[in-house]
């Protein structure tokens, strides 16, 4: 009986020690083909997040022409009309006159430079990316307000690291501008609040308007819907969240919530 058992012991040991191995290397190749299949998610992660960042550039630098292109036709282009019509008035034999109207196209002239000047500085969009998040917003708010349409609350932040992301900044910009240009073409709204925060490594973005709203738990189809999935998928890719909270005629809330920087 005890042979038996020895016999029995020895053999179970034995098929231990044969299977063990196997165990060993197929638990091995499993881990391997997790690390290689985290490697490869990994790698398209930073492949997505490097074409949205390509994306957003050339859409901050598309937004920023269109802005160009509205001011040089709204109101440089005015004031120039302004200025040769006033110079071709000009009555020569009338010197009172003749000087009133050359120093109004003086004037005149000196508000193009003053005008020429902000779209100089509207032109270095990276570096006012560059300049930091709540100045980049500072600028947009800026022109926002010059269409005199809508009256604008800005607070930026207090506690906003003094080192931030550039590349996390250039897709909030983007996303500041995709909300703005929401704004414009569907919520006939006046007024805007955007507040800037930044608590427990998080950055926290909220823009809110009065205007007419829309049902929030079915977004709106179209461009409007486009837009407000992007927002959603640029928060996202960089690790965040978007939070959409509206309804009719009762205006408009975004929030966006970033691990920051």
């Amino acid at each position: 009986m005890a042979n038996d058992e020895i016999r029995n012991l020895v053999i179970i040991t034995t098929v231990i020690f044969l299977i063990a191995p196997t165990f060993i290397v197929v638990y091995i190749l499993i881990y391997n083909q997790r690390k290689k299949r985290h490697l490869l998610e990994k790698q398209q992660m930073q492949l997505t997040f490097e074409a949205e960042l390509t994306k957003t550039q050339l859409e901050v630098q598309e937004q920023t022409m269109q802005t160009i292109g509205a001011d040089l036709h709204d109101n440089i282009g005015q004031l120039l009309s302004l200025t040769s019509l006033t110079l071709n008035s000009i009555e020569l034999d009338n010197e009172t006159k003749a000087r009133q109207k050359i120093n109004d196209s003086i004037g005149l002239t000196l508000r193009s430079i003053k005008e020429m000047r902000l779209l100089g500085h509207l032109l270095q969009g990276d570096q006012l990316v560059a300049l930091g998040l709540p100045e980049a917003i500072r600028q947009e708010v800026s022109w926002m307000e010059r269409s005199g349409r809508y009256e604008i609350v800005y607070i930026p932040g207090e506690e906003l690291p003094a080192a931030g992301n550039p590349d996390k900044d250039l897709i909030i910009f983007r996303i500041v501008q995709e909300i703005f240009n929401n704004i414009i073409k569907h919520a006939a709204a006046t007024q805007i609040s955007i507040a800037l925060d930044h608590f427990d490594g998080h950055l926290k973005l909220t823009m809110t308007d009065n205007g007419v709203g829309f049902n929030a738990d079915s977004l709106p189809g179209g461009k409007a819907g486009m837009g407000l999935q992007n927002i959603r998928k640029r928060a996202a890719i960089i690790g965040g969240e978007a939070a959409i909270i509206s309804s009719p005629g009762e205006g408009s809330r975004v929030t966006i919530s970033i691990p920051y920087p």
